[in-house]
C-alpha cells in the first residue's frame, strides 16, 4: 500500500527520538528541522519504508542518514557495534558517492568533538574505481556505512564473504531514484534489492528523488509489488527567477554572424553579473563549443576561470573541475548532462540552459542547481535561436513554474536482465524455481511477468537450445526439472558472472568506408537510425549508406540527393509525451486568438501572461502562429494536419504530429512499411518531435493508408518493419550482452565492441531458425518499441484516430508551411556551412509570406 504522509513531525519530536548526540549536533548547526526531515526522520526511525521527493537542495541526503547516525551512535556507546554492514547507500554516479563519503565523514567528526567521544563508525565506499587493497581491507573491517553503485552492489551480493556481512542490514538508501527508475540499471537494481531480502529480511527502504511523476511508480518501484511505502513529498515554495531569453528581435530575418554574436555577449552579460554560472548543453560537443567561443571572443575575462565538464573528459579532468568549482575558483562551467545530478559543485547563483531541455523534470533538475541552499532563490534563463525551441521552452518553463512533471517511463519485464539475475542467483545458492519466481515477480518491474517468459529464460540458461552452441553459447545453469530446484554449473561461473555483470552497453564509433577506403567514423547511436538508401553527411560530403558489417559501415559517394538524416540526430534528446500535448494545448488557444481576430496587441498582452518570456521571445512567437494560421491552420494533438507538396520530382507528405520524437518514430515506420507493402516502393522518412514526412517518387494517397493501420495491429506492424533494421541490430547485441549470450570479458581477456557485434549478428541468424521470438531476440524488439520508442502512446494516437477524436485534415501546397520548416529542410540544409544555412532558411520564409500574401498585417 502506498499512502502520502499528511502530518509532519514537531521539532522537539524529533528530537526526543534522536540520540542526544545527534540532536545536539543538529540544534547547533541548523535553527530547525527542513521539510524532507520533519515528514521524514519519524518514519525512517520506526523503520518505514519511504520515498522522500523535494527539490535539489532541500536537505534530502542528510534526511535519510539522521536515523541511520542516531542508531549506529547509540551502538557504539554500548560497545555494540559488530563487523558488519548496516547501511547500504546506493547512487548511479561514482562522483556523488565520493560526495556523499566526504559529507557523512565531516559530520560524524563533528558529532565526535560535541561528545568527546570516538565512535569508530566507519564510512567505505566500493565502486568499480575501488583498488583490490581497499576491497580486501573491507573484509577484514567491513564498513558500517557502505556506500557504492548498483553494479558494485549486485558485485557484493554475489561475493561469498561479502554476502556474510549483509546479513544484518538495516537500511537500504537509494539517491537520485527516479535517474534509475527510467533504465534497465534501474531494473537490474530492483532485482538484487529482491535478493537481498533473501540474506537480510525487512530491511528499511528509504529512497532519494527529485521532483517527479508518477510518485507513486517510484515509490512502488523502490518496494516492490507486495510491499508498503509512506512517501514524503515536501513542496518547498522555493522562490524561482526563471525565463525564456531570445537574443535577437527576429529568430528568421537575421544573419548568423549577428545572431552569434548576440548569443555569446547575452551569455557574458548574464555570467558577469553573478558570481557563479552552471551552463546546460544539449550534446557534449555543444559543450567544448561554447567554451571556446567564451575564450575567443572575452580573451580577458575567461582564462583559467572558465571550464568543461562532460562524459568524455577523463575522472581527473572532471574531479578537478568539481574542486575547482568547490573553491570558488570558476566563474563559469559548461556541462552537457553530467552535472544534473546532485554533485556537490559549491554555490551556483545562475544556471543558463542553451536549447530546449525536452523535459519539465529535466529542467526542474538543472535549474535546482542554483540556488542550492535551503531557503536560496532559484535563478535560470533559457537561450533560444529557433522558433520550435522558443515555443518549447515557453510552455517548459510555464510548467516547472506550475508544477506539471512529465512522466518517466519505468521499463517492465526486462529478459535480458532477468537472465543475467538469476544467473547471479544459482551461483550464490541452489534455489526451487517456485521461491526464484516468487523473489522475481517480488520485483515492482517483474510483477507482470508471464510464466512462459520465465520457463524461456531458464531453458534458455539451462542449456536446452543445443544448436546455439555452435555460436559458442553453453549452459550457464543446471535445471532438474523434476525437483524445481536449479544451481551453478561451472567452477569459472561467479567469475564470469563479476567480469561481465552490469547494463550498460559497450558503444563506440563505426568506421565508415566506401570500398576499402575509410572516410572516416560516425557514433554508433547514429548508425542505428540510419537504414539502407540513407544519406546522410560527413565532412562536408554526402554519402548513401547501404549496410554495415561489425563496425563497419558501407558507403556510396555518388549520390545527388539531399541529405535525409541530420548529422546531429543521434545527439537530439526526444521531447517528453506530456511536454508535446500541453505544448497541444497552447497551439489551440493560439488558434482561437487568430480565429477571432483579436488584434496583436490582445495577442502579445495574452502571451506575456501565459508564458514567461522576454520582449524578443513574445514578437517571434507572435510572428511564427500568425504565419502558420495565415498560411493555412494550426495543427494540434486533435487535428492531424498532413500537407503534400512536391520538390525536384519527390514528393513529400508532412505530418504534423506534436507527440514527440518516440512516438513518432514508430508512426513513421509504421506508416513507412504499410506504403512499402501497397505500393511496392521504399519511402524515405525524416521525423523529429513535432513531426514527420514521408517522400517518394510516387505519387501516395495516403488517406488510404489509414485503412490498414490499426492500433490492434500496431505490434505486428512494427515487428516487421524493425526485421533487419540497424537499430534492432544493435539493440540484440546489447541484450545478448548483458544476457550473457556474448561475454566481454572472459579468460582475462576483453572481446572489441566490433567482434562483439559480429558476434550477434552470427546469434541473431541463430536464434531466428530456433524461433523468432526467442526470448532475448523478444527483449531486443521490447527495448526498442518500449524503452527507445513509445509504442503504447502510438497505439492511443492511432486508436483516436480511427474513433474520429483526432481528426485528420490533408491539404496541397508548393512550399513548406512554417511549422514545416525545421522537420523538411533539416536533411537539405545539413550540407551547408551554418551562415549559408541561416540565409537559405531566411530566403524560404520570404517566399512562403509571399504566397501568404500581402494583404495581411505581417511584421
Amino acid at each position: 500500500m502506498i499512502r502520502f504522509i499528511e502530518d509532519k513531525g514537531k521539532d522537539k519530536e524529533i528530537l526526543d527520538i534522536l540520540n542526544p548526540v545527534v540532536g545536539n549536533w543538529f540544534k547547533n548547526k541548523f535553527k530547525e528541522f527542513s521539510e524532507p526531515q520533519k515528514y521524514a526522520i519519524l518514519p525512517i526511525h520506526n523503520k518505514e519504508n519511504i520515498l522522500v521527493s523535494a527539490v535539489t537542495g532541500s536537505g534530502k541526503t542528510l534526511t535519510a542518514f539522521t536515523s541511520v547516525l542516531s542508531e549506529l551512535i547509540t551502538l557504539a556507546e554500548n560497545d555494540l557495534l559488530e563487523n558488519q554492514i548496516y547501511c547500504i547507500y546506493i547512487s548511479p554516479l561514482k562522483a556523488l558517492n565520493n560526495d556523499i563519503s566526504f559529507n557523512l565523514k565531516e559530520p560524524l567528526k563533528e558529532m565526535e568533538e560535541i561528545s568527546g567521544k570516538e565512535f569508530k563508525i566507519r564510512i567505505g565506499v566500493r565502486t568499480g574505481d575501488t583498488s583490490t587493497a581497499d576491497k580486501a581491507k573491507m573484509l577484514a573491517k567491513s564498513p558500517h556505512i557502505l556506500i557504492t553503485t548498483p553494479e558494485s552492489f549486485s558485485i557484493i551480493l554475489t561475493s561469498v564473504k561479502l554476502r556474510d556481512k549483509l546479513r544484518g542490514l538495516k537500511w537500504v538508501i537509494i539517491d537520485e531514484i527516479h535517474a534509475l527508475a527510467e533504465n534497465k540499471r534501474g531494473v537490474h537494481l530492483s532485482l538484487a534489492l529482491e535478493r537481498l531480502e533473501d540474506l537480510s529480511s525487512g530491511f528499511t527502504r528509504i529512497g532519494l528523488s527529485a521532483t517527479t511523476e508518477p510518485i507513486e511508480g517510484i515509490a512502488q518501484f523502490l518496494v516492490g509489488s507486495n510491499r508498503n511505502c509512506m512517501i514524503a513529498k515536501a513542496d518547498l515554495k522555493k522562490k524561482m527567477d526563471i525565463k525564456v531569453l531570445c537574443p535577437v528581435p527576429d529568430l528568421v530575418n537575421v544573419t548568423y554572424e549577428e545572431t552569434h554574436d548576440k548569443m555569446y555577449r547575452m551569455i557574458d552579460g548574464l555570467i558577469q553579473e553573478h558570481k557563479t554560472t552552471l551552463i546546460f548543453t544539449n550534446t557534449r560537443s555543444a559543450t567544448e563549443r561554447v567554451v571556446h567561443h567564451l575564450k575567443e571572443k572575452f580573451p580577458k575575462k575567461y582564462t583559467e576561470n572558465i571550464g568543461a565538464h562532460h562524459g568524455s573528459l577523463s575522472k581527473e579532468h572532471r574531479l578537478d573541475m568539481e574542486t575547482k568549482m568547490r573553491e570558488g575558483k570558476l566563474k563559469v562551467i559548461v556541462c552537457s548532462t553530467s552535472l544534473e545530478l546532485g554533485i556537490d559543485i559549491g554555490y551556483i547563483d545562475l544556471v543558463i540552459i542553451l536549447g530546449s531541455p525536452k523535459s519539465v523534470a529535466r529542467c526542474t533538475q538543472r535549474f535546482g542547481r542554483a540556488g542550492h541552499k535551503l531557503h536560496a532563490t532559484i535563478k535560470g534563463r533559457i537561450i533560444v535561436l529557433d522558433r520550435d525551441d522558443l515555443v518549447e521552452c515557453s510552455i517548459l518553463l510555464k510548467n516547472v513554474l506550475e508544477k506539471k512533471i512529465d512522466r518517466l517511463h519505468i521499463p517492465e519485464n526486462c529478459l535480458d536482465v532477468l537472465a543475467q539475475q538469476i544467473y547471479g542467483i544459482a551461483i550464490s545458492d541452489k534455489i526451487n524455481v517456485k521461491d526464484l519466481w516468487k523473489t522475481v515477480t517480488s520485483s515492482y518491474c517483474y510483477r507482470n511477468l508471464k510464466y512462459f517468459q520465465f520457463e524461456e529464460v531458464l531453458d534458455y540458461l539451462a542449456g536446452e537450445y543445443t544448436k546455439l552452441e555452435d555460436r559458442h553459447v553453453y549452459a550457464k545453469i543446471w535445471y532438474d526439472k523434476e525437483t524445481g530446484m536449479i544451481g551453478k554449473r561451472s567452477k569459472m561461473a561467479r567469475m564470469i558472472y563479476m567480469t561481465n555483470l552490469g547494463t550498460i552497453p559497450d558503444e563506440t564509433f563505426v568506421q565508415v568506408k566506401v570500398g576499402e577506403n575509410i572516410i572516416g567514423k560516425i557514433d554508433e547511436s547514429f548508425l542505428e537510425r540510419l537504414k539502407r538508401g540513407d544519406v546522410f553527411v560527413l565532412g562536408g560530403n554526402k554519402y548513401e549508406f547501404l549496410f554495415a558489417r561489425g563496425m563497419t559501415a558501407q558507403v556510396n559517394a555518388n549520390v545527388s540527393r539531399a541529405p535525409t538524416i541530420p548529422s546531429w540526430f543521434s545527439d537530439m534528446l526526444p521531447l517528453s509525451f506530456d511536454l508535446a500535448l500541453e505544448i497541444s494545448k497552447f497551439r489551440v488557444l493560439m488558434e482561437d486568438k487568430f480565429s477571432h481576430k483579436q488584434s496583436k496587441k490582445e495577442i502579445l498582452d495574452f502571451l506575456n501572461s501565459y508564458v514567461y518570456a522576454d520582449k524578443n521571445s513574445l514578437n517571434s512567437l507572435f510572428s511564427y502562429f500568425q504565419q502558420q494560421f495565415l498560411f493555412k491552420e494550426i495543427p494540434t494533438d486533435k487535428k492531424l494536419l498532413i500537407e503534400e507538396y512536391t520538390e525536384e520530382d519527390k514528393r513529400f507528405i508532412v505530418f504534423h504530429a506534436l507527440y514527440g520524437r518516440r512516438v513518432n518514430d514508430v508512426l513513421s515506420r509504421a506508416i513507412a512499411f504499410i506504403i512499402g507493402r501497397m505500393y511496392h516502393k521504399d519511402v524515405e522518412i525524416g521525423i523529429n518531435d513535432h513531426g514527420f514526412y514521408v517522400a517518394s517518387e510516387k505519387n501516395i494517397p495516403i488517406m488510404n493508408i489509414f485503412e490498414y493501420l490499426k492500433s490492434e495491429d500496431l505490434d505486428s506492424i512494427m515487428k516487421q518493419a524493425l526485421d533487419k533494421t540497424e537499430v534492432l541490430k544493435r539493440r540484440f547485441r546489447h541484450c545478448a550482452v548483458r544476457a550473457l549470450m556474448i561475454l566481454r570479458n572472459y579468460g582475462g581477456r576483453t572481446k572489441r565492441v566490433g567482434r562483439q557485434q559480429v558476434s550477434s549478428m552470427l546469434l541473431l541468424n541463430a536464434v531466428k531458425r530456433i524461433s523468432d521470438d526467442f526470448c532475448v531476440l523478444q527483449e531486443a524488439r521490447r527495448e526498442v518499441l518500449e524503452d527507445l520508442m513509445d509504442i503504447e502512446n502510438a497505439k492511443k494516437i492511432v486508436k483516436d484516430i480511427e474513433n474520429g477524436k483526432i481528426k485528420v485534415k490533408t491539404f496541397q501546397t508548393k512550399l513548406p508551411s512554417p511549422f514545416a520548416f525545421n522537420l523538411v529542410l533539416e536533411g537539405y540544409v545539413d550540407i551547408m556551412k551554418m551562415e549559408d544555412k541561416v540565409e537559405f532558411l531566411r530566403r524560404m520564409h520570404h517566399m512562403v509570406l509571399a504566397k501568404i500574401g500581402k494583404d495581411y498585417d505581417i511584421d
